[in-house]
């Protein structure tokens, strides 16, 4: 897979569909300061030739649906996971690759992954904070976007206006510094008919694990 330096030109009707590509140089990020000790990036068209990625990870990886309990009852989650302990068993070559090059950009070791596919628009995840892949005060989390356009959210945990962004397939969403500890984050559901979508979320042994 070749490396990129931007987001090339759209294709147009007749072109061939783009290779897998990763802008190495994080030319397009945009980050914004969330408060004094937090912050959001967004990295545009970070992978292109995504939609080959996504309808691999969609096809070869063992979906799942799992119950969760809340305020006593159960419930089937609204959305299917997946997660791999090691990034080296992770379903793609290009996750392998896209790992690596986040951990040179933000000097985190990622090694493990967590993945949502969200079916349809009905398929959502709640406000919520990382607290289990991220046990540090000051952690880095990428989140690769792949697949239809859906809203992601994030608020001051202690409430507020949210900050909303839509990322597209293969835009790169980054929350860093306390994001984890004072603010939630999540995707609602979408008034509008849209397709599948699957985020992946590169996660950090070493951000799991609280300092000593």
């Amino acid at each position: 897979m070749a490396s990129s330096s931007g987001r090339d030109n759209q294709a147009d009707l007749f072109s061939v569909p783009e290779a897998l590509a990763i802008d190495t140089s994080f030319a397009t990020a945009n980050r914004r300061n969330l408060d004094g000790t937090s912050w959001l990036e967004v990295v545009p068209g970070w992978l292109t030739g995504s939609t080959d990625l996504f309808e691999a990870l969609r096809r070869e990886v063992p979906w799942k649906q799992h119950h969760r309990r809340m305020f006593e009852q159960i419930f089937l989650e609204p959305r299917l996971t997946a997660s791999y302990r090691s990034i080296h068993d992770a379903p793609h070559p290009a996750i392998i690759e896209a790992a690596q090059a986040l951990s040179d950009h933000y000097g985190v070791k990622y090694d493990s992954l967590w993945m949502n596919l969200y079916r349809t628009e009905e398929d959502s995840t709640g406000w919520h904070r990382d607290r289990f892949s991220c046990r540090r005060p000051l952690c880095i989390v990428p989140v690769l976007s792949l697949g239809a356009t859906r809203r992601f959210q994030i608020k001051p945990r202690s409430g507020g206006t949210s900050v909303n962004v839509n990322p597209r397939s293969g835009d790169l969403v980054v929350m860093g510094g306390r994001s984890q500890e004072d603010w939630v984050h999540g995707v609602p559901k979408s008034d509008a008919a849209c397709g599948a979508r699957i985020s992946v979320n590169f996660q950090s042994a070493e951000q799991a694990h609280r300092p000593s």
